[in-house]
């Protein structure tokens, strides 16, 4: 089912807060309040990372390229990558903020400056939850996507991927040639821990640190403007309701879902 393999592999991969973490909005409502919190890789990217490794170790893909956009800051998630099993590394220093559609062109420059055959993505970022990159990605380099994947197959004979793509009505099997754009979902593979010897070996991998505009001239203003950042409502303690028509009354006075 296997060959020599001959794929490159770019996974892009986002600094995000730690999913552990409570976060608190500031006191002038502009924005989270993420200073001195803890950062880590989005838990997508970190699958995709996964399953591109898995991949290789079948002998499906030759060379794993991670990438990431934004400040020196975002090393550490780089060299978490090399522990993990990327060959090499990419950090594209950018502004802080980075709209969807920038990242997906700057993507594109880089999947084209390294002549790369895959793109493996989680399907969304759990800061912003935009679920844009992947499908900008691919509309702009003309691939097939497999969004929500939750399943993967190569076949060398055919160059092939068979994924298992999770939709609304359903799990789906789709066949698609490379090169391609593949989006992770959650229940895609469960990331290895890291061990000491992979930390320390990624300190002796290839990481290049590149200034966005000696990659790829961007417009990096975006069409959404951020007003102000509430906490969500605090829940409601629960009302017991002594008839089946005191509650019919409170869900049509009250809460106003019945006519």
């Amino acid at each position: 089912m296997t060959s020599q393999p001959t794929l490159k592999c770019i996974v892009a991969v986002k600094r995000v807060v730690d999913p552990n973490i409570k976060v608190q909005v500031k006191a002038d409502q502009s924005g989270p309040d993420i200073e001195h919190l803890k950062m880590a890789m989005n838990p997508f990217d970190e699958i995709a990372l996964q399953e591109a490794v898995n991949l290789k170790e079948k002998g499906c893909i030759q060379e794993i390229i991670a990438v990431t956009m934004g400040s020196l800051a975002c090393q550490d998630i780089l060299r978490a990558a090399l522990a993990r099993g990327a060959d090499s590394a990419w950090l594209i220093e950018t502004p802080e903020v980075f709209p969807a559609l920038a990242a997906a062109q700057c993507l594109q420059a880089l999947v084209i400056k390294e002549q790369a055959d895959l793109v493996f993505l989680g399907k969304q970022a759990i800061d912003d939850d935009c679920h844009q990159t992947a499908a900008m990605l691919a509309s702009l380099l003309e691939w097939p996507l497999a969004d929500a994947v939750s399943e993967v197959q190569w076949f060398s004979d055919r160059r092939e991927f068979e994924v298992t793509v999770e939709t609304d009505q359903g799990l789906e099997l789709w066949c698609l040639a490379t090169p391609c754009v593949l989006a992770a979902d959650l229940r895609l593979n469960i990331p290895a821990f890291l061990s000491l010897p992979q930390i320390i070996k990624a300190k002796t991998k290839p990481l290049t640190i590149l200034p966005i505009a000696e990659l790829v001239s961007l417009n990096l203003k975006t069409a959404v403007t951020l007003l102000q950042v509430e906490p969500p409502l605090r829940r409601k303690a629960g009302v017991l309701v002594g008839s089946v028509a005191e509650l019919l009354d409170k869900l049509r006075n009250e809460a106003k879902v019945l006519p």
